[in-house]
């Protein structure tokens, strides 16, 4: 299912399928949904990070459900006071999750939002594949306390194998993630102004402790889900004394651009 506190928004009619193709069934007689268009500019999101409460401008780039084009981005806003459809259409609409809002690293003027990250991270425990090894869980961290600053990932893993993995491996889990961000963390990558990637490695029952510390503040273990990011110092801290081992990227990530190379041209 796909829910909030107050009621439920869709469910999965297909519950057997792979992870990666999950997809949710609109259920528009809970609640009148209203849905917050989400433009993107070179990877960026325009209103992932949205306020609880919609500004004037905002408002009024709301759509309906009729409204809402095949393949477009969108938040969904639950509307007060206002009654909810009267049936649902024989074509009824799905929807993909995305990523949640407000989830962005940020070290210069790169901007990694959830979706980036997530995709990242996918392209790069394919390395850990050959060892039968597989990611549990995991988060990240912009860690500003270097110089420069670097994204720290902190993984959780699985392995079935008997075979070490080696360093080497790690190495290029870290460049893989690094080769997968955008353009912008790249060419931060290339003029230093951003640190080799890190993966840290963490005990088996560290994300079990980060739940069961976020409960004891107060959060709700029926809606609790691992944040993506980081930034409370409280739970850095919890993280980092569990870690067991770090890796870091060996070396820039790629990044061209044909005017730096023009421009190198002239000089020489």
């Amino acid at each position: 299912m796909y829910a909030s506190s107050e009621c439920y928004f869709g469910v999965n009619l297909n519950p057997l399928c792979k992870p990666s193709d999950v997809a949710y069934t609109l259920i528009p007689t809970m609640a009148y949904f209203e849905f917050l268009p989400v433009y993107r500019n070179n990877g960026i999101s325009n209103s992932i990070a949205i306020p609880r409460s919609l500004n004037e401008k905002e408002q009024q780039e709301l759509v309906d459900l009729v409204d809402v084009k095949l393949g477009q981005e969108v938040i969904p806003i639950q509307s007060r006071g206002r009654p909810p459809c009267g049936r649902i259409q024989e074509q009824r609409p799905q929807f993909n999750f995305v990523c949640r809002k407000n989830v962005v690293l940020s070290i210069d003027t790169d901007k990694t939002d959830e979706v980036q990250l997530q995709n990242a991270v996918k392209n790069a425990v394919s390395h850990l594949m050959p060892f039968d090894a597989r990611l549990t869980e995991y988060t990240s961290y912009a860690d500003t306390t270097t110089i420069p600053g670097h994204y720290v990932l902190y993984w959780e893993l699985i392995q079935n194998g008997t075979i070490p993995i080696p360093p080497s491996v790690f190495e290029d889990c870290c460049l893989t993630i690094e080769e997968s961000l955008d353009t912008v963390y790249r060419q931060n990558r290339v003029f230093e102004a951003i640190g080799p990637l890190e993966i840290k490695i963490v005990e088996a029952g560290t994300f079990d402790k980060l739940m069961d510390y976020a409960i004891s503040l107060g959060a709700s273990i029926n809606q609790y889900k691992t944040p993506r990011c980081v930034k409370f110092a409280p739970i850095v801290e919890l993280l980092n004394s569990r870690v067991v081992s770090s890796f870091f990227s060996p070396k820039c990530p790629k990044w061209t651009t044909p005017g730096l190379k023009q421009w190198s041209n002239v000089i020489d």
